[in-house]
């Protein structure tokens, strides 16, 4: 169940949309922008990347991830939205389709549960959490 006000749960829809253009675009600057400083990202399906601490880290990580792949399309859909104050927890699920180096196509099916915090008037992602659910 979604809860808090309507604003805030439009900006963090916002947020996902912009984090998933991002990597379709291949834009590491732009997908960066969508973390807060003090962030963490937790990949347990990719091997070293169970655990990634502070945005420097996490978008390097994503940079040298990325040339993996070269075709990535990541779509996503906010599941639930709970803002309390100037942090939210949110559930969203995954659908990507990859082509790594090799040819190999992967349509990997996932759910993140996140933490994001308001700072300066803008909704970052603080912690990003992912599990499999089906796929690649």
């Amino acid at each position: 169940m979604n809860t808090g006000p309507t604003d805030d749960r439009l900006a963090i829809r916002e947020l996902i949309e912009h984090y998933c253009n991002a990597v379709n675009q291949r834009d590491a600057a732009l997908w960066g922008a969508n973390w807060a400083e003090d962030s963490e990202w937790n990949l347990p399906v990719v091997p070293g990347m169970e655990s990634v601490k502070g945005k420097a880290a996490i978008v390097t990580a994503w940079v040298e991830s990325m040339k993996l792949f070269p075709f990535v399309n990541m779509m996503a859909m906010p599941g639930t939205i709970r803002v309390e104050g100037d942090i939210a927890h949110v559930r969203s699920y995954t659908a990507e389709v990859a082509v790594m180096q090799d040819g190999t196509e992967l349509r990997p099916r996932g759910q993140y549960d996140d933490v994001v915090v308001k700072q300066d008037g803008r909704w970052l992602f603080q912690r990003r959490s992912f599990q499999a659910l089906h796929g690649e």
